[in-house]
C-alpha cells in the first residue's frame, strides 16, 4: 500500500496548472450563478413595477363584501365610492412608520355604494393619536389600494388605539359588516400625512427560471471543486507510485 503523497506533490508545476484550470471553472461558474441571480431580480422589480402600474378599477367590479381577499387583489388599486360611518367609529393604529418615525394610521369604515358593509380605509399617518377627526359627509369618491388584514396584536383600549388591523377584531367592535380585507387611501385627509403604501408583494416564482439556472450554476462550481480534488489526488498519488521502489515502500528520507 502505498503512502499518502507529500503536500509538496501537488505544486509541481503540471498541478499548478490543473490547480488553475479548476479556478478558472469555479470562478465562472459562480460569476454566472450570480449573474442568473441579478435577472431573477430584475424580473422581481419589473413585475413590482407592473402591479404598482395597473389602472384603478372600482372596488365593486373586482371584490365583493362576502367574499375572501385573495392573492391576486393583494396591492390592487380600487375607485371606491360611498359614505363614511360616523366619527366615532374610527380607531387608530399604533407601530405605524413614516419618513422613519412612528406613528398611527386613521382608520376609518366606509360604507360602500351599493351594500351594508364598510370597508377599512387607512385615511392617512399621525406622529400621535389624538382626539378622533370628522369625517367627509355625503357620497365621496377615493382611489385606495387593497391589503390583507393583519395579525392579532393588542386590543383596542378606550382611546380607541389598536395595535394592527384586524378586521375580526374591529368587526366586534362596530354593529355591521366589513370586508375581509382593508385598503390605504392614497390621499390623506385633512391635518394627516399619507400613509406608506407597501410595495407590491411577488411571488418568489416570477423569474424562477433564472433562480433555478443560479442554483444549477453553483451546484456546478460545487461539483468542479469536487473533481478537482479527486483527480488531483489520483494524479499525485499516482505519480508518487510511479517513482517508488519495487516492493512498493516510501523511500527513507
Amino acid at each position: 500500500m502505498t503512502e499518502h503523497a507529500p503536500l509538496r506533490a501537488w505544486f509541481t508545476p503540471g498541478m499548478l496548472g490543473w490547480h488553475a484550470f479548476a479556478m478558472i471553472v469555479c470562478a465562472i461558474c459562480v460569476i454566472a450563478g450570480f449573474w442568473q441571480l441579478g435577472v431573477y431580480d430584475s424580473h422581481q422589480a419589473e413585475k413590482r413595477e407592473e402591479n404598482a402600474a395597473r389602472p384603478a378599477v372600482p372596488l365593486t367590479d373586482v371584490w365583493g363584501p362576502d367574499e375572501p381577499i385573495t392573492a391576486d387583489l393583494l396591492d390592487r388599486k380600487v375607485t371606491v365610492t360611498g359614505t363614511f360611518a360616523d366619527a366615532s367609529d374610527q380607531v387608530w393604529v399604533s407601530g405605524r412608520q413614516h419618513a422613519g418615525h412612528d406613528g398611527y394610521w386613521l382608520i376609518s369604515p366606509l360604507h360602500v355604494d351599493g351594500g351594508e358593509q364598510a370597508l377599512l380605509v387607512v385615511r392617512g399617518w399621525s406622529p400621535h393619536a389624538g382626539t378622533l377627526p370628522d369625517v367627509p359627509g355625503g357620497t365621496v369618491n377615493l382611489t385606495a389600494v387593497l391589503q390583507q388584514g393583519e395579525a392579532a396584536s393588542t386590543p383596542l383600549n378606550s382611546e380607541r388605539v389598536i395595535g394592527s388591523v384586524r378586521v375580526p377584531a374591529l368587526l366586534n367592535e362596530l354593529d355591521y359588516g366589513l370586508y375581509s380585507g382593508y385598503a390605504i387611501s392614497t390621499d390623506a385627509a385633512p391635518g394627516l400625512e399619507s400613509a406608506d403604501i407597501p410595495e407590491p408583494d411577488v411571488s418568489w416564482r416570477e423569474g424562477m427560471r433564472n433562480l433555478a439556472y443560479a442554483i444549477q450554476w453553483w451546484a456546478f462550481a460545487i461539483f468542479a471543486v469536487f473533481m478537482w480534488w479527486r483527480m488531483g489526488r489520483d494524479t499525485v498519488n499516482d505519480r508518487v507510485t510511479e517513482h517508488l521502489p519495487s516492493d512498493g515502500n516510501a523511500p527513507v528520507a
